[in-house]
């Protein structure tokens, strides 16, 4: 496969998934923002929301105060942030059209109508009057986005970088979400080990909340039929590779994916991504909470971007100087 094409597979992947994880972040802040609390916690609610994507010195430079209805057109609208969700989308589509002989029928128009949809979803007052449908909206489409790529295109190697990218912009979110959570409570955590005290209900609705941002409420439940404890929403979120959106499961694809399309210079690249695969397989969580999981999670965040720019120098397009 030609390096241009990887290289616009790869990122019509990231964009649409990182759309859609900008939409879970928005919808599960905006629930949370409900909930009894001082301005100043609502307002570092928002903050860690623009953490998470490492946009809080853009929002800063244009806004010279923070407030919901400029956070949200700053994460949904803003064409100046490349990653917002209209910009996403944009992208996504953009990468898909210069692609499109690589895709079938069924794949490009989804992500086609996609854009076509956005329009005057964003330009009336469908945010302001429903965000949440909104982000539901932006849910589904990467849902349906995905499910016609597995249901419609061949296995070759134009799939599986779709599919490593869909999984690496998964396995960053994942880490940046758990990072910034959990940073203030990481004390709290290292103290209580799996934490099988009384819960707060407070701490019941936060930590429901992150559960729910990447789909994960109901798995939790299933798995450990129990109150909700800040150690045991880590587990699931790092070390269960059943979870499909927790950091194994998302190496697991990955490493799965850089196989299938291994070349003569991707040997380093594929054993960065198995030490990361087997770092998360065989660890233990007592040990990370021990030796801190801020700083664990930083060095995973670091190697995750390190194979991002592998997979770039081995596959695609050279790395602009």
């Amino acid at each position: 496969m030609l390096s241009r094409t990887a290289d616009h597979l790869f990122w019509m992947a990231r964009y649409t998934e990182r759309a859609e994880n900008t939409a879970r972040m928005l919808d599960v802040n905006m629930q949370t923002s409900l909930l009894p609390q001082s301005a100043q916690s609502a307002e570092q609610g928002w903050r860690a929301t623009l953490s998470i994507s490492e946009l809080q010195h853009m929002f800063d430079h244009k806004y010279a105060v923070l407030t919901p209805r400029d956070v949200l057109d700053f994460m949904v609208r803003d064409p100046a942030n490349p990653s917002s969700i209209a910009s996403c989308l944009t992208q996504a589509r953009e990468n898909a059209r210069a692609v499109r002989g690589s895709l079938t029928t069924e794949v490009w128009e989804t992500l086609n109508a996609s854009w076509l949809e956005m329009q005057p979803l964003l330009q009336g007052q469908a945010l302001e009057r429903d965000p949440s449908q909104f982000f539901e909206w932006v849910k589904h489409r990467s849902h349906l986005s995905r499910g016609v790529t597995i249901g419609t295109m061949l296995k070759d190697e134009a799939f599986y970088f779709i599919r490593l990218g869909t999984f690496l912009e998964r396995a960053d979110n994942t880490a940046r979400l758990l990072d910034v959570k959990f940073h203030g409570a990481q004390d709290g955590m290292a103290a209580n080990g799996t934490g099988d005290g009384a819960e707060q209900p407070l701490d019941f609705y936060y930590w429901a909340a992150l559960l729910r941002s990447v789909s994960g409420f109901e798995i939790y439940r299933k798995v450990y039929r129990d109150v909700i404890t800040p150690a045991r929403v880590a587990a699931l979120l790092m070390l269960r590779a059943d979870m499909p959106r927790s950091l194994l499961a998302c190496m697991d694809e990955v490493v799965a994916n850089l196989q299938a399309v291994s070349n003569d210079m991707s040997a380093d690249t594929e054993r960065l991504a198995g030490k990361l695969h087997a770092q998360l397989r065989f660890a233990r969580l007592d040990d990370i909470l021990a030796d801190g999981l801020h700083d664990y999670l930083t060095a995973f965040l670091e190697d995750v971007f390190e194979l991002g720019n592998r997979v770039s120098r081995d596959f695609m397009m050279p790395l602009a100087a």
